[in-house]
């Protein structure tokens, strides 16, 4: 069964910082761009960041650009979001997710990742 899950989510104060973690298992990923999306209360889920098969191509939000860094490691199937000077516009559940195509590339659309995760919730105070 493939799936993803995501940890690292929970209560931090503005300015502080969070690292999510998104453990892929079922299958190996390491073909695939991965991703992390947000989706605060009320609210659509929006883009936030992906990265490329090997790690070396990533793209942000204007949001969250130069706050926030997606890495991963392809040896323990695994995507990461390091957040750093978070604000109270932040809070949000946060997911990962991954493409289902190989030729997407850096893609913000939501439509071309089909497999995601169940979310982990962040929420930062002012």
């Amino acid at each position: 069964q493939v799936q993803l899950v995501e940890s690292g989510g929970g209560l931090v104060q503005a300015g502080g910082s969070l690292r999510l973690s998104c453990a892929a298992s079922g299958r190996t990923f390491s073909n695939y761009a991965m991703g992390w999306f947000r989706q605060a209360p009320g609210e659509e889920r929006r883009f936030v960041a992906t990265i490329n098969q090997s790690g070396g191509g990533t793209y942000y939000a204007d949001s969250v650009k130069g706050r926030f860094t997606i890495s991963r490691d392809n040896a323990k199937n695994a995507v990461f979001l390091q957040m750093n000077s978070l604000k109270p516009e932040d809070t949000a559940d946060y997911y990962c997710a991954v493409q289902g195509n190989r030729r997407f590339g850096l893609s913000s659309r939501e439509s071309d990742y089909n497999i995601w995760g169940q979310g982990t919730r962040v929420t930062v105070s002012s």
